[in-house]
């Protein structure tokens, strides 16, 4: 990709500041200048097509919102089973909103659930999923976030190889990562494998001057930890093509 081409910029739907109706908001993400919008599942199918071809937007990507709160690692397999249903309707959502990925975040570790644990189940449910994956052609993305699992590349890279599926690769947050890493080495050893890219900030001295890590997401876009110049070169060495989507508040910079 030649360093002049700009990449696409998107939003994810829960950042969205302005108050109103699907149509409402989707006209003032156009209005912002940005080319997509990354849809949350469920929603109202029927209404979010309609604003997304009445206001010429598009949407590269589905965020599912229960696998928090009912994740694939849950020790309950009931729990694990809702979880499951969640990440398949969120594929059928992405199908029909013509995106090409959906965002999973793949379980969580906790006092009832151990690293291997976690890892062993959600591998389980994912596969499960691939069929319907594979026949709608909607790959699942798995990000990195503050879940005290995969927290290091080379974890990242274990994870996808096990599974071993050209349907499943990753959800890239150059913000979330700073807690854990260097996003140049993440983005370097995933490579091909990352699908789609969370833009966000963060800021390490922040964080340590008020003594609470969440507190380090509170700055502007290009005021953090996170080199832009150097994270956007290592995407175009990698080979990404597709969207930018932000997830806090304010434009995205032309990056």
């Amino acid at each position: 990709q030649p360093a002049s081409r700009k990449f696409k910029k998107g939003i994810m739907w829960g950042t969205i500041g302005v108050k109103g109706s699907v149509l409402e908001k989707m006209k003032a993400v156009k209005a912002a200048g940005f080319d997509g919008v990354e849809a949350m599942s469920p929603m109202n199918v029927a209404e979010v097509v309609q604003a997304r071809d009445a206001v010429g937007l598009e949407i590269p990507s589905v965020c599912g919102e229960k696998h928090w709160g009912k994740p694939l690692s849950h020790p309950d397999p009931k729990v694990r089973a809702e979880g499951l249903d969640a990440l398949k309707q969120c594929l059928r959502d992405a199908k029909a909103y013509g995106a090409g990925s959906v965002l999973l975040v793949p379980g969580v570790v906790n006092q009832d659930v151990r690293f291997d644990e976690c890892w062993k189940r959600s591998l389980e449910q994912i596969r499960r999923a691939l069929p319907l994956a594979e026949e709608l052609g909607v790959k699942i993305s798995i990000e990195n976030v503050w879940n005290d699992f995969i927290t290091k590349q080379d974890e990242a890279l274990r994870y996808l190889q096990e599974i071993n599926s050209p349907w499943v690769g990753w959800h890239f947050d150059c913000g979330n990562v700073i807690r854990y890493g260097d996003p140049l080495a993440w983005i370097r050893k995933l490579g091909k494998r990352i699908n789609r890219v969370h833009v966000k900030e963060y800021s390490r001295d922040l964080a340590l001057r008020k003594g609470d890590v969440w507190k380090g997401f509170g700055v502007p876009l290009l005021a953090g930890a996170n080199n832009w110049p150097g994270i956007m070169q290592a995407f175009r060495q990698a080979g990404y093509d597709h969207y930018l989507i932000t997830e806090q508040d304010g434009d995205l910079p032309d990056l």
